[in-house]
Parts: structure tokens; sequence; C-alpha cells
């Protein structure tokens, strides 16, 4: 008899997974997703990214908002899957968890042990990793600490941002768990415990973390600086007289040199510079209070900056 497994997850990152799931020839009986909410000026009702490919496929659905809802349990417990899979999904009870004869595994956005948390990709760009990757775990009582049974690594170069490391790490993702789902069919899986020693963490990240601070040198601003593009996207305030302005940063460059420039502003060759410890933050991509997302170069042919100081 086929082994049967239940897919578990929300956003595009985690659709990508069902479909190589599907694609590779994976049984899957069922999906559990996000319920649906209701969303933007007309409240209109917005259904998971998972849901929207589920329907696609004619899978059935389950959109439960408690796990420890009896009649959901019930429900679980007679699809009787050998696997549950979990891709960026929330926390499972361990009602849930431990339910199924193979267990349930992760797919996590970092090479675990390190970034474990809600925010793995953004916090390896902000601390200036040059590799980061993906893993596939057991899922344990505490969150993302369970044995692990594949890794895959991948290069994060000086232009990757967030979302460039997200999308890459979405496809290799993809592959190395169906490759873990296909071996654990198998019974060919040799899972080790995590070392929890000098761990690096990825927190969930609020806007307060987001705002910049030009006290601090450039290297390091820059790299906060991708490791929110393009979400939850980095921010600071600028002040003239009484007035203030917040403006997002979605993409810049940089210059390091010895004097401290922190929080000056200056308008060079149509380039604006935003002023660090030691050196300068060029601007290319931002959103100004008021107006929409636009390249430097748009918004400097309505928009003086030269009055303007860093907050």
């Amino acid at each position: 008899m086929s082994k049967k497994a239940i897919f578990m997850g929300t956003p595009d990152f985690a659709v990508e997974s069902l479909r190589q799931l599907i694609k590779d020839g994976i049984e899957i009986i069922a999906v559990i997703t996000a319920p649906d909410r209701k969303s933007g000026r007309g409240q209109k009702i917005s259904m998971s990214a998972v849901k929207q490919f589920a329907l696609e496929k004619d899978l059935p659905i389950l959109q439960p908002e408690k796990f420890k809802n009896d009649d959901f349990i019930t429900e679980l417990r007679s699809f009787n899957a050998d696997l549950f899979i979990v891709v960026a999904f929330r926390m499972l009870p361990e009602v849930v968890w431990a339910m199924p004869e193979l267990g349930t595994i992760n797919l996590h956005g970092s090479l675990l042990p390190n970034y474990r948390g809600a925010a793995p990709i953004n916090w390896a760009v902000i601390n200036g990793e040059k590799e980061t990757g993906v893993t596939t775990f057991f899922i344990e009582k505490e969150i993302d600490t369970g044995k692990i049974i594949d890794r895959e690594a991948i290069c994060i170069s000086d232009t990757d941002n967030a979302g460039t490391i997200h999308d890459k790490l979405m496809e290799v993702g993809a592959h190395l768990l169906s490759k873990t789902v296909q071996n654990i069919f198998k019974g060919n899986v040799d899972a080790l415990e995590q070392d929890n020693s000098n761990l690096k963490h990825a927190p969930k990240i609020f806007k307060p973390d987001c705002k910049i601070d030009w006290s601090l040198d450039t290297i390091t601003i820059n790299n906060k600086i991708r490791g929110l593009s393009p979400y939850p996207t980095a921010w600071t305030e600028m002040k003239c007289d009484d007035s203030t302005k917040s403006i997002k940063l979605f993409n810049t460059t940089y210059i390091v040199d010895t004097k401290n420039n922190s929080n000056k502003i200056k308008i060079e060759e149509k380039n604006v510079y935003f002023g660090t410890s030691n050196g300068w933050i060029i601007l290319k991509d931002i959103q100004l209070e008021g107006k929409k997302r636009m390249e430097i170069s748009a918004l400097m042919n309505g928009f003086d900056f030269e009055k303007w100081i860093l907050n």
C-alpha cells in the first residue's frame, strides 16, 4: 500500500513545495491552510496561496481556527495519513504533530540549528552571512529543534536581498523536501540531533526593529536594508523645521570612507547620499511617505532632499 501525506502551509513559499511533491508522485490526500480572511478596503474575502493551488488540484482542504478542536482532530485522524508535511505554517500542538505514524516534518529556511525562528531569511542577510540554506527536520515540542533530516546550502551575494534569497530557497527547498519525503517513505533516513551551542536566532521582526540607526557603520546599515527588502522594509525619518517625513528603503548601494557622516544628507550628480559613521548609503529604490515606491531619479524631480536632515 502506498504511503499518504497531508500538507500544511499558507504562503507562496509553501505552494512551490506542494507543487513539487505532487509532480514527484507523492500522494497528498489533504491540505491544511489558514482560514479565509477579509482584507483590503473593500474587506473582500482573501484565501491563502496554498488554498488557491489546492483548489486547482481538487484536493480536500481543511481550515481550522483552532487545532485542538475535537471535530478537527477527529476529521484529521479520519484521513489516516502516514506523514504530515509542514511548510511556512503556524505552530502545531502535540496532539497534531504526534499523530501520524511516520511523524511530522518541516521545511525551514535556514541551515539549522542556526536561525531558528520566524524570520530566518531576513536575519541571515541582515547579519551579513555569505551562506544560508534550507533544512528538513522532524517537528518536536520546542520550535525548530527537532532532529535534522536533510540540509542544502546556497550562497548569499552582496547584491542579494531577503526577496531574492526567499525565491532561491523556495525552489531549492521544494526539491529537498520532496527528496526527504521519498526517503522517509522508503525508510531511508538517519536524522541527527541538533547542536544547541552558539546559536544565531531569527525572531519575528516588528516595525521598530526596521528603523535605521545612522550612527552605525555603512556595511551594517546596507545589510539591514537588504535583509528587510522587500518586506518588512527598512525605514528612516527626515526632518525639516517642524516637519517629519518617513521613507522606506528598498534598494541601496554604499561608499565606505574614514569620515563620520552620520545623519547627513548630500546630493551629487543626481544621486542622494545618506550619511553613516564611516561613509554613505546611496539611495536607489525608495518610497517617500505619501508617494508610490519609485527609483530615486524619479522622486528627485519633485522633491528637494537638500532641505532635510536624517532624524
